[in-house]
């Protein structure tokens, strides 16, 4: 098997370009990402997958953004349009388990079904009354064993439905009170609470196959962002414990400074294993690949591992595990 090029990338938009299919080719990135401008229909999706595929030579991961509410690139009647994670957990009260449980089954049978083998989540940040609105109702909880225990379901649920799950953001977003699509969050808590709660949220999910980055500081341990710092990413393979392959997020996020290029080779000089690039530009894909190049040492074995966590799943019936959810709905039960 040939190195992966250490970066998922995205195509600009419904179908590859000449030059696209020529650079990823030459690129062979180690996987791709999907986002709404890239969707018309299930067999549109389906042939894209395919283009993707065949550029790289190999049955490459495609992962999307689909954790419903406002995060969600799949809409009907492509898939379920779901309620915002924390409104439809709150909403199912003590049933919220087996409602996570079912909601992301039917998510990966719907992803499946159009090409899509990789969704980014969980989201395991832990919500607060300051949180930033952009990530407060894509949260699952405001306190920490609530947010464990449907996240379990959720990771499940993804791999039952043969899609890798993509947990995130680590070490923690939680506090954040800036969106850091444009700014960078600076985090002042302690020591203390962060290693309590934000972070402990991901300590029992080290055995999940990939994980994802936040772009923000933590002041208590590093004036950089922790997807470029070294002792963030330390912490989050020696603190945290996590083994699996290490994404960052969006690489063309405003939170961080200096060119896409020179982002991307502070994250992996930093120990990120795999650069994220989401807008489908090539004046920026390209200098990124030549910044990063291929993966090797620890970083191929962990995406190789993280390829052979995706197993084919068993044919589901999408009508009767909405069938089961409905009936955990407390309108039902009463």
């Amino acid at each position: 098997m040939s190195r992966f090029g250490a970066a998922i990338l995205a195509p600009l938009g419904p179908r590859l370009s000449a030059e696209e299919r020529s650079f990823f080719a030459r690129e062979n990135p180690f996987g791709f990402i999907l986002f709404a401008r890239n969707v018309e229909t299930q067999d549109q999706l389906l042939a894209l997958s395919a283009e993707l595929r065949d550029s790289v030579g190999r049955d490459a991961p495609i992962f999307i953004d689909q954790e419903g509410g406002r995060v969600q690139r799949l809409r009907a009647p492509l898939a379920t349009d779901w309620d915002a994670p924390l409104d439809f957990a709150a909403h199912y009260g003590d049933a919220a388990r087996e409602a996570m449980y079912l909601r992301y089954r039917i998510t990966a049978a719907e992803l499946r079904a159009c090409g899509i083998d990789g969704n980014c989540a969980p989201m395991l940040d832990v919500a607060r009354p300051e949180t930033h609105r952009f990530l407060k109702n894509r949260c699952y909880g405001s306190d920490l064993p609530r947010v464990l225990d449907l996240g379990r379901s959720v990771a499940k649920a993804h791999l039952d439905g043969g899609v890798l799950p993509v947990m995130k953001h680590m070490p923690g977003h939680g506090l954040a009170q800036l969106d850091s699509h444009l700014d960078l969050p600076r985090i002042e808590a302690s020591a203390t609470t962060l290693m309590e709660t934000d972070f402990a949220a991901f300590r029992p999910f080290s055995d999940l196959p990939l994980g994802m980055t936040a772009h923000l500081v933590f002041t208590e341990f590093d004036d950089k962002p922790a997807t470029i710092s070294p002792r963030m990413i330390r912490m989050i393979r020696e603190e945290i414990g996590f083994g699996g392959l290490l994404m960052t997020d969006d690489i063309s996020m405003e939170a961080l400074s200096g060119s896409v290029a020179e982002r991307g080779a502070a994250s992996i000089a930093a120990g990120c294993d795999v650069v994220l690039h989401c807008n489908g530009r090539m004046d920026e894909m390209a200098p990124l690949m030549d910044a990063i190049g291929e993966m090797d040492g620890e970083a191929y074995v962990r995406a190789v591992a993280a390829l052979t966590a995706r197993q084919t799943p068993p044919e589901v019936d999408i009508a009767a595990l909405k069938a089961k959810l409905d009936a955990l709905s407390p309108e039902r039960a009463g």
